[in-house]
């Protein structure tokens, strides 16, 4: 579970008018994007990211369905494949318009929204692991929290893959895998640190990224001891929910979600064009 703020594309470019019959030029100005043009007048852009992962992500923004289909063809004309692009399931018109292009829906994400109050998610009565100690948002240790991560990161990849994760991620640095170590907790084992969870603070919510525990240290409560510390956080700042998304095939972690009262709010899908 894995998730940052996203560009779910054009948002919906079915439903609007197209260009009829004016000239409409589709220009790639630079290796990342493109423009469709008529004279100087912008009708819509396209850009391609590429993710830590390996995964190469596109997104288009027009209102125009015509001009949305022709970026679309551009970019896929000139990118190597496998393509990613992610849409909100309730986004009927943006899915419609990248199956146009030769996109499938390859895996789905569920949207929760999580209390914080431990009265409601009843981390209050369940007590950590004897041996586990919480180390709170913003103090662990740089070194051994990126190469925790680095551990996570390789025991996904050698089992249900990386691609099950949280189809956005931010783009990062060639190597990094840790932007910012101060939106994490962890869980630390005789001074070994085993499990993380990445929280985004903000407003009046706070959107929860990255919850792992290493294999071996699996089926303790570990997990539950990192997000009763941090919903608890949460909940003392004065933040009443916090979002998270869970992959449709991770039951386990749709269980937890569940379990501390997460409500399903919607979904999100990610379609691949090979």
């Amino acid at each position: 579970m894995d998730v940052s703020p996203f560009s779910a594309g054009p948002g919906s470019p079915g439903g609007s008018p197209g260009t009829g019959s004016r000239p409409v030029t589709i220009t790639r100005v630079t290796e990342s994007q493109w423009l469709a043009l008529d004279d100087n007048e912008e009708l819509g852009r396209g850009d391609v990211s590429h993710r830590p992962d390996g995964r190469m992500f596109v997104s288009v923004d027009s209102w125009q369905a015509d001009v949305f289909d022709r970026l679309a063809a551009a970019m896929a004309a000139e990118l190597p494949g496998p393509l990613h692009a992610v849409v909100h399931e309730d986004d009927l018109d943006t899915r419609a318009a990248w199956e146009r292009a030769g996109f499938a829906v390859a895996r789905r994400e569920r949207e929760y929204v999580v209390p914080t109050d431990p009265r409601i998610t009843g981390l209050d009565a369940v007590p950590p692991p004897p041996d586990v100690t919480v180390v709170p948002l913003g103090r662990a240790q740089e070194g051994p929290l990126r190469a925790l991560h680095r551990a996570v990161r390789a025991e996904v990849g050698a089992t249900v893959g990386w691609e099950t994760m949280p189809a956005e991620v931010l783009p990062r640095p060639d190597g990094v895998t840790v932007v910012d170590p101060s939106k994490y907790a962890v869980a630390e084992v005789s001074g070994h640190y085993v499990g993380l969870v990445r929280v985004v603070p903000r407003r009046h919510e706070a959107r929860i990224g990255l919850v792992a525990v290493l294999a071996e240290q699996r089926r303790r409560g570990v997990a539950r001891a990192l997000l009763a510390d941090v919903l608890g956080a949460l909940h003392r700042a004065g933040v009443t929910a916090a979002w998270a998304e869970v992959d449709e095939s991770n039951i386990g972690a749709a269980r937890l979600i569940e379990g501390l009262g997460g409500q399903r709010r919607g979904g999100i899908l990610e379609l691949v064009r090979r």
